[in-house]
């Protein structure tokens, strides 16, 4: 298999330090690029190994940090810090901005050909990008069907795919159907994929330390929402046949995709 490279990164947002995790694919040429956000935990090995597939599959990768290098394992301190992000639009947009930033000026990025992706607080970051108007090729987000400002959503300049656990507490059907109606009435062309059973945060493998009530691992719905996500990727960012490399990696925590 071909080796990738991997750096962390460190850049300004949010009045703090960020420590990102960008993984380049083999070669020197510029490829089209993946910006992907945490869950509001932050960044952990998860997101890292994620950002490594996808360089694999031939992007470049940044997994952008939420909280200046911190992983908030006490689910008090990560909900005292991100509820009142969630509530402010302008401050998740200058952390995305940041990110897509780094992102766009290293220089095997192809800065035309780039697609967000993230995963809850990520998520959100990420549709917020869209809803200010960002230049991307696709949105994807899993536990993070959050709606904006009014009007916001007609900036959506590409396709947007949601995933979401049926059983999932934090995003019940309500929530779910605000987004959806606001993606609608917004002529945006979206997907939501709705995982039967599953809680949130149904992709990440299990933590060492507690966790807010309503959040389980699903093993096989973890591994068809990376499916899903690579597929949004293959459809709206492809990679050149010149550019490709298979991947072996299993970012779900799993069994890699065959």
């Amino acid at each position: 298999m071909t080796t990738i490279t991997t750096r962390t990164v460190e850049y300004p947002a949010d009045g703090l330090t960020m420590i990102g995790h960008l993984a380049l694919p083999a070669g020197v040429d510029r490829r089209p690029a993946v910006l992907l956000g945490p869950e509001g935990m932050g960044l952990s090995d998860v997101e890292r190994r994620r950002a490594d597939a996808l360089a694999e599959l031939g992007y470049v990768a940044l997994a952008f940090d939420l909280h200046g290098g911190r992983y908030l394992g006490d689910p008090e301190e990560m909900l005292a810090r991100c509820m009142p992000l969630l509530a402010d639009p302008d401050r998740m947009r200058g952390i995305g901005h940041a990110a897509l930033d780094v992102l766009r000026t290293e220089p095997r990025t192809d800065p035309d050909r780039i697609a967000a992706i993230g995963y809850g607080t990520g998520g959100a970051i990420a549709l917020e990008l869209g809803r200010d108007g960002v230049s991307l090729r696709a949105i994807g987000t899993v536990n993070a069907t959050t709606t904006g400002r009014p009007g916001e959503a007609a900036r959506i300049r590409c396709p947007v795919w949601a995933g979401v656990g049926s059983e999932d507490p934090i995003m019940p059907p309500a929530q779910r159907n605000a987004f959806t109606s606001e993606m609608q009435a917004a002529g945006v062309d979206w997907r939501l994929a709705v995982y039967g059973g599953a809680l949130h945060a149904f992709h990440h493998p299990p933590v060492d330390h507690p966790a807010v009530p309503g959040v389980g691992y699903h093993p096989r719905h973890a591994q068809r929402a990376w499916r899903d996500i690579v597929g949004l990727l293959a459809e709206c960012l492809p990679v050149r046949p010149s550019e490709e490399i298979r991947t072996k990696s299993a970012p779900w925590g799993g069994q890699r995709l065959h």
